[in-house]
């Protein structure tokens, strides 16, 4: 869902490391300068691919051993010991929810599934009202309490953290590569990315945020980042259509039902790669009132697009324009 364009090369004698590989369906890479005495790519890329591994064995609800997933199909009432990483992810889900007076969930799973999304769907296709009414009683954030190092449900609600897990990742393994000496560095899993320091000329690091194009990668705007996570969601890659109507990814927890407004991406730039990426999630929920509201408000740098007839409008909040000041290209 995450739509994002990195332009980090620079010229070719410049001492950069890279490597990259697969994740979450999708892939990753890190490119960063190594220094003097600092750490090989190997060394670097088995510290990542730990991260990974072990952020998929947590959060991941296309395999069935997973944490999240041997709690999701626990019963009503029950319990089960969590790692912190899951805890805090159920936490920041929560505060997304209040944000969003319930508009954004985490346990939309049964919802995705319904409508063809999920990983347990079998066929893209719009849902009946007495199905959709069925399964709605199986949503709602209300019914997750955490108690100690125990995530529990008083309903048999099912967590899905793919609107949050990658963010979450980057934000991990930037922690991990400063820790490891490495001060400037570009870090991506699956569209989210987090930069900090500059490039061996000095230059920074600088990402493309792309129009909303299904055939081709065109740059909306470039911006220069340090010490900042970007996260764009979109509705224009995972969609069906059926009688002449879209029917995006993107839920609203509230109606059960993907999301149907003007609204088609949004990228928001926030020092926590977590935060951008819930953030960005909540902000296309919203659509484009209630959306750029919230982020003048809470003073988020965030970037819209939005579907007017055949072409789109760019929308930037102050907060990013104040942060990235520009125009678009």
């Amino acid at each position: 869902m995450l739509l994002i364009g990195a332009i980090s090369a620079c010229d070719s004698s410049d001492p950069l490391e890279s490597f990259a590989g697969p994740t979450m369906g999708s892939t990753y890479s890190v490119k960063y300068v190594r220094g003097l005495n600092g750490p090989k790519p190997a060394e670097v890329q088995a510290e990542v691919e730990k991260i990974l591994a072990e952020v998929d064995q947590q959060m991941s609800t296309y395999r069935s051993d997973s944490d999240i997933e041997r709690f999701n199909h626990l019963p009503a009432d029950s319990c089960q010991p969590m790692p912190a990483g899951v805890l805090q992810l159920v936490r920041f889900g929560e505060q997304l929810s209040v944000a969003s007076q319930g508009s954004y969930d985490l346990t939309v799973e049964p919802l995705l599934d319904l409508w063809g999304f999920g990983p347990q769907a079998r066929v893209e296709r719009v849902p009946t009202p007495e199905q959709l009414a069925q399964v709605r009683q199986r949503v709602g954030h209300a019914h997750l309490r955490i108690e100690g190092e125990q995530l529990c449900k008083d309903a048999p609600v099912e967590v899905d953290f793919n609107s949050i897990a990658a963010g979450y990742a980057v934000d991990v393994i930037s922690a991990r590569l400063q820790a490891l000496g490495i001060r400037s560095f570009l870090a991506e899993a699956t569209g989210e990315l987090k930069a900090i320091g500059k490039k061996p000329d000095g230059q920074p690091w600088r990402v493309a945020l792309e129009a909303p194009r299904d055939d081709e990668q065109v740059a909306q705007r470039v911006v220069d980042l340090d010490g900042y996570g970007v996260s764009t969601s979109g509705d224009y890659r995972n969609y069906f259509e059926q009688g002449g109507q879209r029917y995006s990814h993107t839920f609203d927890a509230l109606t059960g039902a993907p999301i149907v407004h003007a609204l088609t991406s949004v990228t928001v730039i926030e020092p926590s790669t977590l935060s951008a990426d819930g953030l960005s999630t909540l902000l296309l929920i919203l659509g484009p009132e209630r959306a750029w509201e919230y982020a003048n408000e809470h003073k988020i740098a965030a970037f819209f697009v939005i579907r007017a007839d055949k072409r789109f409008i760019i929308r930037s909040s102050p907060e990013f324009d104040r942060l990235f000041p520009g125009k678009p290209q």
